[in-house]
C-alpha cells in the first residue's frame, strides 16, 4: 500500500548533500532525490560548466537523455538546470543499487559536448508488499522442534535503507521466527517450530508476518500464516543443499540440462515418494524460460534466454512426499546466464552541424557520437571508425563518446557534400560490425571571384551607329553558389581623348552589356579601351576586370577633298599655263585629292567630267595627272577648261569637282590674260611690269633648285648605289646644318614618258614648299616647275587623314624619317601625301 508521498519541506534537509555536483572524468555530477517537484532547481550548471549564461541563447543549448522522456530543462535565462517532469526511481532503475541518469549537453556555435550525469537517491516511497496475503503451511504433528518452514519474502522497490530490514512474528508458543541473508543482500523469513505439535488440543495456528523496512518514517506491510497441523507421515522431504546455482549461455538451446536438484524422505512407501515443483507464486517469467521434470528434479531450459534482458534468473522449487498428509521441502535455484557476443554494435549521433561553412578551420567539430553495445566485456566494447577517403576524423571523448571534427581542406565547389561513412566494431569473437552514414553539407563561401570568359574582347564598331544600341556584352561566371554567385557589371573610369570612358558607353549592371551614348566618328575616334569589372554579392565581395577593345570601322562618310590646286585664292577655278609647243603626253598640271575614310573608302579615281576640247586633254584614272593626248596646234582655242570629277571606292560613293582652266601661250613671257574671260587689246605698262618680275624669279628659282638636284643627286648616287631611285638628305649629328626643323626630300619618279624629281623642304616657321622638276626624254627641253601649297590647309588634322588611310608598310620609310629629322607638319604631309600618290597610283591589280 502507498503511503503518502513526504513533501520537499520534509525532505529539506537532504538538500546539502543531493545539490553536490563534482567533475569526475570530464563528467558533471549531481545528486538529487526522486519525486522532485517540476521546477525545482538540481545546479546552476554555466557556473559549473563555466559558461557564459548571456550568450546561452545564441549558442543554442540543449539536453538530450538516453533514457528518452525528457525528465530536465535548462533556464537559458539562469543558467540552472532544472527539474522538468516527475521522475519515480523505481520506474527508472529498479532494484538496482545505484540509479545514474546520463544526460549529454550539446551546445553550438561552436559545438560543445558536456556529459552530465543525474544520481537519482531513493526515497522511501513504498512500503514493503507481500504477494500472497494468506499463506497456508502443513506440518505434521510428529515433526520434531527445530524444523524450518520457508515463507514468502515481502517486496518493496525502494532500495538500500528503504527497503525490508526485518521481519516480526505476532506473539505465540509454538513458533518464532528466523530471517535467512541470501548473498544478493535480501533477507527471507523462515516459520521454525520451537514446541512440539497436538493435533487433537490445537488443529490450526494463525500467525501474523510483518516486514518493516528502514526508512524514515517506517513502512511495513503484513502476511497472515495459517498453519495446519496434519495425522501421521511424520518425515517432510530434504534437499541436500538449500542453494543451486548454475551458469548457462545465453545461447542454450532449449530442452537442454540446466542443472538437478535432489532430496530426500525418511519414510516408506507412498510417504517416501517425491515430486519437485516450481513453488508456489513463481513468476511466469521463469516458467516460460524454464520448467522442471517432476520425478527426476531436472531443470531444463525452456525458453531462449537473453543476458542483456536479465542476467540472473532466482526461483524456488520445492518437493513433495505422496504421503497423506502430504510433506514437502524447499530449496532455492540461481541461474546466471552468460554473455556471448550476440548484439552488433549500435551508432548514435547525438548532435550533427550541417551544413559546414567550407572554410571551416582543421578540428572543427561536425557531429558528436556515441556507441553502445548491451554486450559485457569485452563483446561490448566498441571501437569507431571513419572512412579514410574523407576529410574527417573521430576524436575519442569520455564512455564511449566520439566527435566528428574536420581532418582536412574543404570545398564546396569541389563536393558539395559528404557522405561520412562511421563503422563500429566490438571487440568479441569473432567480432560484429555495423556501419552509419552521415550526410555533411558544405555551406558556401566567397572564395571565388568571378571569371570572364575572356581576359579581353575585341568589338568592331561601324561608325555612325545609332546612339543607344547594344555594342557588345560580357559574361562572367561564379563557382560560388547563392549571394555568392550573383554577379554585378560596371565599367571602371578611364579616359578616352582625355574624357571619361562613361560619357561614351554604359552598362547594364546585371547583364553586363554595353551600349553606346552616341554616335562614334571613325574620323575622329578609331580605338578605345573599356575596362569593365564583375564584381560577386558576397560579403566581402571579390571581383575581377576585363578588357573590351572597341575598334570602329570606317564608313564612307567623306566625300573627296582636293588639295591641289588650291581653288581658295582664285574661288571656284584653277589656272594653269601650257606652251603651244607641248606635245603628246605634256603634264599639264596634276591633281591631288584625299579622303578622310580609310580602306577602299579612300581609293580615289579621277575623271575628266567636261572639256572644252576633249580630244586634247586626257587625265589619269589614279594619278589624277593632266596630260596631252595631242600636239597642240594652233587652232586649239588658248583657253581650255577642265571638269575633273574625283570619285572613292566606298558604298555610297561620294565625289568632288574641280574646274582647271589652262591658257595656252606662245611662250612663258606672255602675259596671263585668260584671268579675265576676254583678253585685253592692249596691256598695261603695269601688268607687264609685274609679269616680268614673276618670270625672272620664277626662273631664278628653277635655276637654283636645278643646280641643287644636281649636286645632291651626283653625291647621293656616289655614297649609296644601291638606294635605288630614290635618294634622301637628311639631317645627322655630323651635318653642318644647325636648323634642326629643316628639311630637304628628293624623290626621283619614273612615270611613264615623263621623268620628273620633287624636292621638298620646310620648316616650322615657314610654307612648306615643292620644288618638282619634270624632264621628259620625249622633248629637247625639261619642265621645272615650282608648287607652292595654300597656307589655309590644316596639316595636321590632314596628315591624320592620311594616316588613317595608309597602311603601315606604306608609311614605314616616312614614319622612320620623321622621327630622325622631327619634320615640321608641313614636310610629314607632303611625304605622306606623296606616299598616298604612289598608293593610289599603282594599277588596281597590283593593290
Amino acid at each position: 500500500m502507498r503511503t503518502k508521498l513526504p513533501t520537499w519541506r520534509t525532505l529539506s534537509w537532504w538538500h546539502p548533500f543531493f545539490l553536490l555536483w563534482s567533475t569526475i572524468d570530464a563528467q558533471t555530477r549531481y545528486s538529487i532525490p526522486e519525486e522532485l517537484k517540476p521546477g525545482a532547481v538540481v545546479g546552476n550548471i554555466a557556473k559549473d560548466l563555466g559558461l557564459v549564461v548571456s550568450e546561452l541563447y545564441r549558442r543554442d543549448l540543449r539536453i538530450t537523455s538516453e533514457a528518452g522522456k525528457q525528465f530536465f530543462n535548462v533556464d537559458l535565462g539562469k543558467g540552472e538546470l532544472v527539474v522538468a517532469d516527475r521522475i519515480d526511481r523505481e520506474d527508472l532503475c529498479g532494484q538496482r543499487a545505484s540509479c545514474l541518469l546520463p544526460l549529454e549537453l550539446v551546445i553550438n556555435n561552436p559545438l560543445q559536448l558536456h556529459r552530465i550525469e543525474i544520481e537519482i537517491l531513493d526515497t522511501n516511497d513504498n512500503s514493503p508488499v507481500f504477494t500472497t496475503k494468506e499463506k497456508v503451511v502443513k506440518i505434521a504433528e510428529l515433526v520434531n522442534p527445530g524444523a524450518r518452514f520457508p515463507l514468502e519474502a515481502a517486496q518493496d522497490p525502494d532500495v538500500g535503507i528503504n527497503s525490508v530490514r526485518s521481519y516480526l512474528l505476532n506473539k505465540n508458543e509454538h513458533f518464532k521466527l528466523s530471517v535467512k541473508n541470501q548473498k544478493d543482500g535480501r533477507k527471507t523469513p523462515e516459520l521454525v517450530l520451537e514446541k512440539p505439535l497436538d493435533r487433537e488440543r490445537l488443529p490450526v495456528h494463525n500467525l501474523i508476518l510483518t516486514a518493516v523496512d528502514g526508512g524514515d518514517p517506517v513502512r511495513s506491510g503484513t502476511s497472515d500464516i495459517t498453519v495446519i497441523v496434519l495425522d501421521n507421515n511424520d518425515n517432510a522431504p530434504q534437499f541436500e543443499r538449500n542453494v543451486y546455482e548454475a551458469n548457462v549461455s545465453e545461447n542454450v538451446t532449449p530442452g537442454s540440462e540446466v542443472l538437478r536438484v535432489k532430496a530426500t524422505d525418511q519414510d516408506e512407501g507412498l510417504n517416501g515418494e517425491i515430486e519437485y515443483f516450481f513453488a508456489e507464486l513463481t513468476a511466469d517469467l521463469i516458467m516460460s524460460l524454464f520448467d522442471i521434470e517432476s520425478s527426476t528434479g531436472s531443470i531444463i531450459v525452456k525458453g531462449v534466454l537473453d543476458r542483456e534482458n536479465n542476467a540472473l534468473h532466482r526461483f524456488d522449487v520445492t518437493a513433495k512426499d505422496k504421503g497423506n498428509p502430504e510433506m514437502d521441502g524447499h530449496c532455492s535455484v540461481e541461474v546466471r546466464v552468460t554473455d556471448i557476443n550476440d548484439n552488433i554494435p549500435e551508432i548514435i549521433v547525438t548532435s550533427l552541424t550541417s551544413p559546414v561553412p567550407e572554410d571551416s578551420v582543421l578540428g572543427t567539430v561536425i557531429a558528436l557520437i556515441s556507441a553502445k553495445d548491451p554486450d559485457s566485456g569485452e563483446n561490448g566494447k566498441v571501437t569507431l571508425t571513419v572512412s579514410s577517403d574523407s576529410p574527417f576524423k573521430l576524436n575519442p571523448s569520455v564512455s564511449n563518446h566520439y566527435s566528428l571534427v574536420t581532418n582536412g581542406k574543404l570545398d564546396r565547389e569541389t563536393y558539395s557534400h559528404y557522405n561520412v561513412k562511421i563503422s563500429a566494431a566490438d571487440s568479441g569473437k569473432p567480432a560484429l560490425r555495423s556501419d552509419k552514414t552521415i550526410l555533411v553539407e558544405l555551406l558556401d563561401t566567397n572564395d571565388n571571384a568571378p571569371v570572364f570568359s575572356q581576359n579581353s574582347y575585341n568589338v568592331y564598331l561601324k561608325e555612325n551607329g545609332v546612339p543607344g544600341s547594344i555594342l557588345f556584352s560580357v559574361s562572367a561566371s561564379d563557382l560560388d553558389s547563392g549571394e555568392n554567385a550573383k554577379i554585378s557589371y560596371s565599367i571602371l573610369d578611364s579616359k578616352v581623348h582625355d574624357v571619361s570612358v562613361s560619357s561614351y558607353v554604359y552598362m547594364n549592371s546585371e547583364n553586363g552589356s554595353i551600349y553606346s551614348m552616341h554616335s562614334f566618328d571613325y574620323e575622329k575616334l578609331k580605338v578605345f579601351e573599356i575596362h569593365v569589372q564583375a564584381k560577386d554579392q558576397g560579403s566581402p565581395s571579390l571581383s575581377s576586370n576585363a578588357t573590351v577593345h572597341v575598334f570602329i570601322l570606317d564608313q564612307n562618310d567623306n566625300a573627296p577633298a582636293v588639295i591641289y590646286p588650291s581653288s581658295a585664292a582664285l574661288g571656284s577655278l584653277s589656272h594653269q599655263r601650257m606652251p603651244r609647243s607641248a606635245k603628246a603626253g605634256h603634264l599639264v598640271t596634276k591633281v591631288t585629292a584625299v579622303d578622310a575614310d580609310s580602306g577602299h573608302n579612300a581609293w580615289i579615281s579621277y575623271r575628266l567630267a567636261e572639256a572644252t576640247d576633249a580630244s586634247l586633254f586626257t587625265v589619269s584614272l589614279y594619278t589624277g595627272e593632266v596630260r596631252t593626248k595631242r600636239a597642240v596646234s594652233e587652232q586649239d582655242d588658248s583657253s581650255q577648261r577642265l571638269i575633273l570629277e574625283i570619285k572613292d571606292d566606298g558604298e555610297p560613293l561620294q565625289s568632288a569637282t574641280v574646274t582647271v582652266s589652262i591658257l595656252l601661250e606662245d611662250a612663258l613671257h606672255e602675259p596671263i590674260s585668260e584671268l579675265r574671260h576676254h583678253k585685253a587689246s592692249e596691256p598695261s605698262k603695269k601688268t607687264g611690269r609685274i609679269t616680268l618680275y614673276l618670270i625672272l624669279s620664277l626662273a631664278s628659282v628653277s635655276v637654283l633648285s636645278l643646280l641643287t638636284f644636281v649636286i645632291l643627286a651626283v653625291k647621293c648616287m656616289r655614297n649609296s648605289r644601291s638606294s635605288g631611285s630614290c635618294c634622301c638628305m637628311r639631317r645627322s649629328d655630323s651635318d653642318d646644318y644647325k636648323n634642326p626643323n629643316r628639311n630637304l626630300q628628293i624623290q626621283l619618279n619614273t612615270d611613264g614618258p615623263i621623268k620628273y624629281v620633287e624636292v621638298l623642304g620646310g620648316d616650322m616657321m615657314s610654307q612648306s614648299q615643292s620644288f618638282r622638276s619634270c624632264m621628259s626624254p620625249m622633248s629637247e627641253y625639261s619642265d621645272f616647275t615650282l608648287i607652292k601649297p595654300s597656307s589655309t590647309t590644316d596639316f595636321k588634322e590632314v596628315i591624320s587623314v592620311l594616316d588613317a588611310s595608309l597602311p603601315d608598310s606604306t608609311w614605314t620609310f616616312e614614319s622612320q624619317q620623321v622621327k630622325e629629322l622631327q619634320l615640321c607638319p608641313e614636310t610629314v604631309f607632303l611625304a605622306k601625301l606623296r606616299a598616298r600618290y604612289e598608293r593610289c597610283s599603282r594599277p588596281r591589280e597590283d593593290l
